[in-house]
Order: structure tokens, then sequence, then C-alpha cells
């Protein structure tokens, strides 16, 4: 049936390390294929569908991120995980051309050599971007950990600077030392993964998990502080964004926790000059909320 057929899909897509393409179209012909009665095979619309969106998926470029010591004299190393997906997975060959950011630089660079543990390429065209535009900053009320996964993919996805965890009084996850550490390494690798594939020219950067005290010390730096409060009644968010936020270089909002944020917290932010605003009639839940804001405040930037 489909549904087997998508599952098929993604366990494909996901499975990374796998050497051999030519297995994962097998696998996936063999799940798509379905049988008439009078025995020949077709395919049905969805199949044809499903079947372009993994060719798509498997083809689709993306960007690569290397350090600036990692560009010697025009020639490109790249090392760590990235080799075994140029090489195994994305299936690439001497001669290919891949993108590769570094440094407020995006390098078009054909790749001349594989090495057991890195991939030379060697740059040609190069092109400089801005690095000091806008920049939103979402500091995320700690919620469990596939939510906060996927803030952190859909935030890398629609263009946001930074996400910070926050402790907040009604948190329902409570992290000790090392699982923040755990935590934060993850993160990061769905950032990256999710710059990657979004052609990003940057990582999103994820925060060390703070304090809601340490958050009240830093959000003075910010050219506006955003609140999104469910008991904000009478300031829409769009009265905030709308023909002022582009007067702003570097604006940060904050969400509360599956629980919501609690009261004194957000009397004590708004002191702090925070705007507190409403999303609306309905409530959203704490995974919801930072995207739709973030999507909202790019659309009226431009971006």
């Amino acid at each position: 049936g489909e549904l087997p057929c998508v599952r098929a899909l993604f366990a494909v897509l996901a499975w990374e390390n796998c050497p051999v393409p030519e297995l994962l179209v097998a696998v996936f012909n063999g799940c798509c294929i379905k049988k008439r009665k009078n025995g020949l095979l077709r395919r049905s619309i969805f199949d044809n569908l499903v079947a372009f969106a993994f060719v798509f998926v498997y083809n689709f470029g993306m960007n690569f991120f290397v350090n600036c010591d990692q560009i010697e004299d025009g020639v490109i190393y790249i090392r760590n995980g990235d080799v075994n997906h140029i090489k195994n997975v994305l299936r690439k060959n001497v001669g290919d051309v891949i993108d590769v950011v570094s440094d407020g630089c995006k390098y078009r660079a054909e790749i001349t050599e594989f090495g057991q543990d890195v991939v030379r390429c060697l740059v040609v065209d190069e092109e400089k971007f801005e690095t000091d535009g806008f920049k939103l900053t979402v500091f995320q009320g700690l919620a469990k950990a596939d939510k906060i996964e996927y803030i952190i993919q859909k935030c890398t996805e629609l263009g946001v600077y930074e996400v910070v965890p926050v402790e907040m009084k009604r948190c329902v996850v409570r992290l000790d030392g090392k699982d923040k550490a755990k935590k934060l390494d993850r993160w990061s690798k769905i950032a990256e993964v999710a710059s990657k594939q979004s052609l990003r020219n940057d990582i999103l950067r994820v925060n060390h998990i703070l304090s809601f005290s340490d958050m009240c010390a830093v959000i003075d730096k910010y050219d506006c502080v955003i609140l999104a409060y469910e008991k904000e009644k009478n300031v829409m968010l769009k009265s905030v964004v709308r023909d002022k936020i582009n007067n702003y270089n570097n604006v940060a909002v904050i969400i509360g926790p599956e629980g919501g944020i609690d009261d004194d917290e957000a009397k004590l932010l708004k002191e702090k000059g925070a705007k507190l605003v409403s999303l609306g009639e309905r409530i959203l839940r704490t995974e919801t909320a930072p995207v739709a804001i973030a999507a909202i405040i790019m659309y009226e930037i431009g971006e």
C-alpha cells in the first residue's frame, strides 16, 4: 500500500551509510511496484510522485562547511563525517563540483582526489556574502527532546541566527550537567545537517542552556525583544513586526515551554523592556510558536 511505500522511502533516505545506491533504488522499486490482476506491473500516480521525490532528494545538492585552516592555496580539504557523505551517500566522483562555505565566502569547488579521511577540492569560483545582516535569536523554554529538535531544524530552514534553550519555572524537562552536554552536542549536529540541506551560508548556532536569570542578563543587547504571551490581549504580533522590524538588526523572540511562561517571568521580562505580544485567539504549542513567529518575521524583512 501507499503507507508502507512512504515508510520504506524514509527508511532508505535515513540510511546514510549505505554504500550502494543501486540497492536503495531496488528496495524503493520493490516497495512501489504494484501488480495488476492480469499479471502486468504498473505504478500508481502516487508511486510516480514519490519516486520523483526520491530522485530529487537523493540528487539535490547541499552546502558543506569548513574552517579557514582547511583552505590553502586554492585547495579545500574536507574532513570528518562529510567525507563519508560525499563518497558513499552522494556518490560524488573526481571532477564533480560541490558547494563549500567558509567564513563569509561560498566556493564552487571541483573534487580532485579522495583520500581515506579527506576529500581534496580545487576552488573554481568564489563568492563573498554579507555576514552582518539581520539576525533573529530564539530563546526557547526547555521542552521535550523531540520538540527542541524540531524547533532547531525548522528554525534553521527559516534562517534564524541562533536558538538558545532556557530553563524556566514551568519547564517539564530538567537536565543535569552531563545531560546538558550530550543534548547540546546532538542539537548542534541537527543544526549542522539542517544548515547543509537548506543551503544556508552559515550554521545555526545552538547556545548552551541558560537559566532564566542568565537570559534576562543578556537580552538588553538586542534591538528588540518579543515575548509571545498567551495572556496578552491588546498588542498583536503584527503591530510590532509590520513596518517596524526593518528598523532592527538584532531581534530576539522568547517562547515559553510546554506549560507556558510564568506570570512573574512575563512581568520581569516586561520590566526588562520585552514587548509582550499575542499570537492570536488560538494557543500555539511550544514547538509551533517559534516556527510561526520566525516565518512571519523573515517574511517581513524579505528573507
